[in-house]
């Protein structure tokens, strides 16, 4: 979505939804994720620059899909 939008500058964190700025009470997980936004704003000099963060969530993701695990 953020490619579509197409902001001036951007960094994207592949982490599930709710959790832009990293894991909940992980301090230096969340300023690490921080500064580099703000490090963008200096950087970049060329509008449309996406960025992905390269750390990775730290275990696996189960998303609801709105189904109950049992036959109807």
């Amino acid at each position: 979505m953020t490619a579509q939008v197409k902001p001036p500058r951007s960094l994207f964190v592949n982490f599930p939804m709710g959790n832009n700025f990293g894991e909940p009470f992980n301090a230096d997980q969340q300023t690490a994720i921080l500064s580099r936004a703000l490090e963008l704003f200096e950087e970049v000099e060329i509008g449309g620059v996406l960025e992905d963060w390269s750390d990775s969530w730290p275990t696996p993701v189960e998303y609801f899909t709105g189904r109950s695990g049992t036959a109807a």
